[in-house]
């Protein structure tokens, strides 16, 4: 059971939202949504991939997400990297080493599985290498970062 819950604060799109994010990821649900008597939603809760967010519907206010927290999505293979990374900043912003921004303010960094893998190496040589190329990189490659990571073989 999950005991801590991200609560995102949205500017009255907050069903949007969740709608959007549900279409990207495969195991992705809404689980509840609470309306007002007017039918609009005040909160919602859903799931992606088994984690729990928490949505509110907060209106206008002073606050907004930065990049102070961002999602951090381990993806499986460069395809799956290139899906979410082109729908996810699809009205937001691309930024550097696998960071972008959504339409709706939220941080996320798309990072291929392998990048953790090669970073493991006890080798300081070759995770240099890596990281090196993973700080000159907007979209995370993983031909890239593997081909970083074998100069010198």
């Amino acid at each position: 059971m999950q005991t801590i819950t991200p609560c995102l604060w949205f500017n009255n799109n907050a069903e949007e939202a969740i709608d959007f994010y549900c279409s990207l990821f495969k195991d992705s649900k809404t689980v509840t949504v609470n309306r007002m008597g007017d039918g609009k939603v005040v909160t919602a809760t859903f799931q992606i991939n088994g984690q729990n967010f928490f949505a509110l519907n907060g209106g206008p206010a002073p606050f907004a997400f930065t990049e102070a927290v961002s999602f951090f999505v381990n993806c499986d293979t460069q395809a799956e990297v290139d899906d979410l990374w082109e729908k996810l900043s699809a009205g937001g912003s691309k930024g550097r080493c696998g960071w972008l921004k959504d339409k709706y303010g939220l941080s996320w960094q798309i990072v291929p599985a392998l990048l953790g893998k090669l970073l493991q190496d006890p080798d300081p040589e070759k995770k240099g290498r890596v990281f090196k190329a993973l700080m000159q990189m907007n979209k995370l490659d993983t031909q890239g970062l593997q081909q970083a990571y074998d100069q010198g073989a």
